[in-house]
């Protein structure tokens, strides 16, 4: 029989083969999941074509008016989506009708805003064209269109106008327009106080809000009111040339201060209602 430190050898030794083979198996794993991800065709490209952009600072925002050079745009001529109807192809991407059976079409599983609202990736998009655009896809996309249709095309419809309203609301202000950028870069600006704000702005807002609070006249509080629009004018252009650079930490630092001036924007509009 084996002595009792002889077993104790073996035991630790067949340990220790257990767990050689185990790592080896993860890094095979790990491997062969890294190759798997870089060479199959991302579903974050509009267009099936090679990235050969120089690398920007922070991971980069891709800040372009193309929407092939977009970081958040689909990759759609490999896979053909098919109407759920007809099963005839779709012209284009998102589809929101068939063009054969002209049925609405299900919401497509991730398009971005801008993609939905057919609108170029920039944080400096034209407002009025988001606009019409959202009013036109509203007129037909609309529940009441669809009272007479088959419920998944009723179900489909109000998906798709949900959506839409949803999209529009976030592209419409800078400031949820360029959070929702961040957040398509994977950053988020946590709620609450911001513990790597700058005491100087931190003590300035802290004034702003005592000011209003004081404020005994409409005339003082529309001063305020004047004041925090130019401060969010200002830091929007800033924010504007941070995301043209590719300095993501540095839009995220200035959409805190955004969202910071914006609180007071609205606590303005509640102290004027006060004095009506």
């Amino acid at each position: 029989m084996l002595s009792l430190n002889s077993l104790r050898i073996v035991c630790s030794s067949r340990a220790a083969l257990l767990l050689t083979n185990r790592l080896s198996v993860c890094k095979a794993v790990t491997c062969s999941a890294h190759w798997t991800s870089v060479s199959l065709p991302s579903k974050d490209a509009w267009q099936c074509t090679v990235n050969t952009r120089a690398p920007v600072k922070d991971g980069g925002l891709t800040y372009s008016t193309n929407r092939a050079n977009s970081p958040r745009s689909y990759c759609t001529s490999q896979v053909k989506q098919n109407c759920w109807n007809c099963e005839q192809p779709l012209d284009k991407t998102p589809a929101f009708f068939c063009m054969s059976c002209k049925v609405v079409q299900p919401p497509e599983e991730g398009a971005s805003y801008f993609q939905i609202m057919d609108c170029d990736y920039t944080f400096t998009l034209d407002t009025q064209k988001l606009q019409r655009r959202y009013l036109q896809l509203q007129r037909s996309l609309h529940p009441d269109n669809f009272s007479q249709k088959s419920v998944k095309e009723q179900e489909y419809s109000e998906n798709q106008s949900a959506l839409v309203n949803k999209a529009y609301k976030t592209l419409r202000k800078p400031l949820s327009r360029g959070l929702y950028m961040l957040e398509l870069e994977g950053m988020r600006i946590e709620e609450g106080t911001d513990a790597g704000a700058d005491a100087e702005f931190l003590m300035e807002l802290m004034e702003i809000n005592e000011a209003l609070d004081e404020a005994q006249t409409p005339e003082e509080a529309n001063k305020i009111a004047q004041e925090t629009r130019g401060k969010l004018a200002d830091l929007t252009e800033q924010t504007d040339a941070a995301l043209r650079k590719g300095e993501l930490q540095t839009a995220k630092a200035l959409l805190a201060q955004m969202k910071y001036h914006a609180n007071i924007e609205e606590k303005v509009k509640e102290k004027l209602a006060q004095f009506m």
